[in-house]
């Protein structure tokens, strides 16, 4: 008589097989490896290495002074003039070196760049972990075509379950409704395979690292 086992019923037959044959797992210690190679760089050189290799643009800085410095210059020579800032520590910084800033959001369809702080930064890929929980909100890291960050070096995390380890530990059971993160400049491709910046949010992003 003549087979007219389907192919589909074969392949089943041949899955339920395998699965009542009890074999070895061969990778029994899998979860205990590290799942990246292991490097010797400082998460700070690994952070600026990534973030630059993604068009980001990073400047260190020893103190608030050379920040300060840094970014009267950036501003001179972009001529910046509607810098929007709402995170009340940032506005402290900025307001004891007399630096000028809008701190509401009168004329907001003018800004020509969002300044926030950040949550973490992620060595490994050169990411910046952003939450809502502050006053910057949603909208200051996206809207304006350039966006600034400033951070510190003890918030530099190698990876990205470390930067959620951080924000849970800051704000425990209130986590906040909204957490990202943004790995340089907003970018698409989806046009003829051609990468255009500022497609979806700011066409330049810079990071102020600071030591402390």
């Amino acid at each position: 008589m003549r087979d007219i086992t389907t192919s589909k019923e074969k392949l089943l037959k041949k899955v339920r097989k395998a699965l009542l044959e009890k074999r070895d797992n061969p990778y029994p210690n899998l979860e205990e490896l590290p799942m990246y190679v292991e490097t010797g760089e400082m998460p700070e050189v690994l952070f600026a290495e990534n973030f630059t290799n993604v068009n980001g643009q990073f400047i260190f800085c020893e103190d608030e002074v050379q920040f300060i410095e840094n970014l009267l210059e950036l501003a001179e020579e972009r001529k910046w003039h509607k810098i929007y800032c709402w995170e009340q520590p940032l506005q402290q910084l900025l307001s004891q070196y007399e630096y000028p800033y809008y701190e509401t959001d009168k004329d907001f369809d003018q800004a020509e760049v969002g300044f926030t702080l950040c949550e973490a930064l992620i060595a490994r890929s050169g990411s910046i972990l952003l939450s809502n929980a502050n006053a910057a909100g949603r909208r200051l890291s996206i809207y304006p075509p350039v966006h600034i960050v400033l951070a510190y070096t003890s918030q530099i995390r190698m990876d990205l379950k470390d930067g959620f380890k951080l924000i849970k530990e800051k704000y425990g059971s209130h986590i906040p409704s909204m957490i990202t993160h943004i790995t340089g400049p907003s970018r698409t491709a989806d046009i003829e395979k051609m990468l255009v910046l500022g497609a979806h949010g700011p066409k330049e992003l810079f990071v102020f690292l600071l030591d402390g």
